[in-house]
């Protein structure tokens, strides 16, 4: 959901003099968010969902070595929602990051990542964020590509990763990404942590409950602070909600931890995108809406209960 789109109350804004020179000084591959990378225990289940809501392009490159040695093993499949990458792996049981991972979060977004032109630039990238106290988490050689993720998951809530490859054109089709939605429990570290970083400080907002908020169909008047992060496209939304009355981002933290909760996604009619969905057997968990519904600025939004996918899908039906 769309900050502006909601009566709000500004908490924090963001410190321009700091902040817009901090984040105009990163690499210009930052702009674009490229993707993400799942971590599944059996890609079989996700892979199927994924193609159910339009995922294109799916390429399965089977088992894929995780060392050198070639005693750690992986299936990896990709594919792609509009220019988002969508990629799964499912690792062999021995690789500690990736078990922990699933030990601690289950099936989910492991990584954001963002496509770097070549391995001089990742090179130049590890070595200011090395200096800045932030080490390499884990190294993937996958699908032409050379992954770099970096250890930002404890403090930032994601793991960032970098991939060096050509970057590949865009599928064609209608779903596209309008942000990644991470639930945490408090903001301000978060913030600082990116912000030191050399990232943009969240822009902090709360959002006001409405009397047609719904939570599995019932009513659902939920205040909660949302924060904004735009230096790329697709946007970071970040929440964090209280624990009562129960809502869909608390059923997150205490069923996955804190992390990349949901994907936004564009829909031209809710009404129609949620009767396509409901024959998937996947009903809406948590919607509501925003400003004079119909009229310019104003819109609605589901999310979905698509667990299967190891991420929340929100439609969003806006009316400009």
């Amino acid at each position: 959901m769309r900050i502006h789109l909601f009566n709000c109350i500004v908490l924090a804004a963001v410190l321009v003099s700091t902040s817009a020179l901090a984040w105009a000084q990163l690499p210009d591959f930052y702009k674009t968010m490229g993707g993400a990378l799942w971590i599944v225990k059996d890609a079989s289940g996700p892979v199927a969902a994924w193609r159910n809501v339009g995922l294109e392009d799916i390429h399965d490159y089977g088992r894929i070595t995780l060392n050198a040695s070639g005693r750690r093993a992986a299936r990896f499949i990709t594919g792609r929602l509009g220019s988002f990458a969508v990629e799964i792996l499912q690792p062999a049981a021995g690789d500690p990051v990736f078990d922990g991972f699933l030990a601690f979060h289950g099936d989910g977004v492991f990584a954001v990542l963002y496509v770097v032109p070549d391995s001089e630039q990742v090179e130049r990238e590890t070595a200011r964020l090395g200096g800045l106290g932030v080490r390499v988490l884990h190294t993937l050689d996958a699908a032409g590509g050379r992954y770099t993720f970096f250890d930002t998951e404890l403090s930032g809530k994601y793991v960032l990763g970098l991939v060096s490859r050509p970057r590949a054109e865009a599928a064609e089709g209608a779903a596209k990404v309008t942000h990644l939605g991470l639930v945490i429990r408090n903001a301000a570290p978060v913030s600082v942590y990116w912000h030191n970083l050399g990232f943009p400080e969240m822009s902090l907002a709360n959002a006001s409950p409405r009397q047609d908020g719904r939570y599995h169909g019932k009513p659902l008047l939920l205040p909660f602070v949302v924060g904004w992060q735009n230096y790329s496209h697709p946007t970071y939304e970040w929440i964090i909600p209280p624990q009562d009355p129960p809502n869909c981002y608390d059923d997150f933290l205490h069923a996955h931890g804190e992390g990349v909760q949901h994907m936004g996604l564009p829909v031209d009619n809710l009404e129609s995108a949620l009767e396509r969905y409901a024959k998937l057997g996947w009903s809406p968990v948590q919607s509501g809406a925003w400003g004079e519904v119909g009229k310019p600025n104003s819109g609605r939004y589901a999310y979905m209960d698509t667990d299967a996918l190891g991420v929340s899908l929100e439609l969003i039906q806006a009316f400009h």
